[in-house]
């Protein structure tokens, strides 16, 4: 059932995405992430009051380093999306899991625990060969800082994965922490967005317009469902079916946009899944590794 709430939540964000890439052509990234913020917040708090759960949260700072560093994640995949195809910005975010291999091999290298990773670090070296064929293309049709930001919306994405994942294993309800970081969405936009001026109404085309509300409404459930699979454990099996969103977009990227990627940048995107898949797969068992190394020298 949670590799289900996986592939939930990887069609709403890429159908969100959609939604992001037509407000896109009214709205710079800062303005889409405050009215995302908004409309979730609303969206979150119907919710959270239907289903008659509590504000109250003993563990306030680790929403608000979820809130931080999920906003970060979300301005940088917001911008990647408006300046890249759909199908190639996706890919970049999901770069996530390759990010919190390169932490898990930092970690044991600092603190010097199991030291035969070079599995681990093969399916990192792999990943990063990927984004570099993936980029290739952007570097010619000059989108180069575009694909650079969807590359760092990944690596904060994977540190905001990890807070999830403490938020669940803390006992936090999952409409709470979505909610939450709703709230620091709206209110981190709104701080933001100070910084770059709003769009005038009147020079805002109605379609992009229209999917204001939408946007808001699916990074809820998308929120509310990647939340729900990751705070009962990352399974593989739920941390791999995350890439399905990647075929989601491709899907909308061709369909609705007719936006055509080069072969070069369908091989750097599929290299990017696949270390994304072994990453996950050797990570597990690298943990396991090092819980056992711990277990036999204390």
């Amino acid at each position: 059932m949670q590799a289900l709430w996986m592939v939930l939540a990887a069609f709403f964000f890429a159908t969100m995405a959609v939604g992001i890439k037509f407000a896109s052509q009214s709205f710079h990234a800062l303005e889409i992430l405050f009215y995302r913020g908004l409309v979730s917040l609303v969206f979150m708090a119907i919710v959270l009051r239907a289903s008659k759960v509590s504000l109250a949260t003993a563990i306030p700072m680790m929403h608000l380093w979820r809130s931080a560093i999920g906003v970060f994640a979300m301005g940088a995949w917001f911008y990647a999306i408006g300046h890249l195809p759909l199908a190639m910005s996706m890919t970049l975010n999901y770069m996530s899991s390759v990010w919190v291999a390169v932490f898990v091999v930092a970690g044991g290298m600092l603190y010097g625990r199991v030291r035969d990773n070079s599995l681990l670090m093969g399916t990192v070296l792999l990943g990063f060969a990927g984004v570099i064929i993936t980029l290739r293309p952007t570097i010619e049709q000059n989108q180069l800082f575009a694909g650079l930001v969807g590359l760092l919306s990944g690596m904060a994405a994977a540190m905001a994965q990890l807070q999830v994942t403490a938020l669940g294993k803390a006992g936090e309800p999952e409409v709470r922490t979505v909610f939450y970081f709703s709230l620091g969405t709206t209110l981190l936009g709104t701080a933001a967005a100070l910084f770059q001026p709003f769009t005038p109404w009147s020079q805002v085309s109605t379609e992009a317009a229209m999917w204001l509300v939408p946007i808001g409404i699916f990074a809820s459930l998308g929120q509310w469902c990647m939340t729900r699979a990751y705070s009962h454990g990352a399974t593989l099996v739920v941390a791999n079916m995350q890439y399905s969103g990647i075929v989601f977009a491709s899907i909308y990227s061709l369909a609705l946009f007719g936006e055509q990627i080069p072969l070069l940048g369908w091989l750097g995107m599929t290299l990017i899944v696949i270390s994304g898949i072994l990453a996950t797969i050797l990570r597990t068992a690298y943990l396991k590794k090092v819980s056992i190394s711990n277990e036999v020298t204390s």
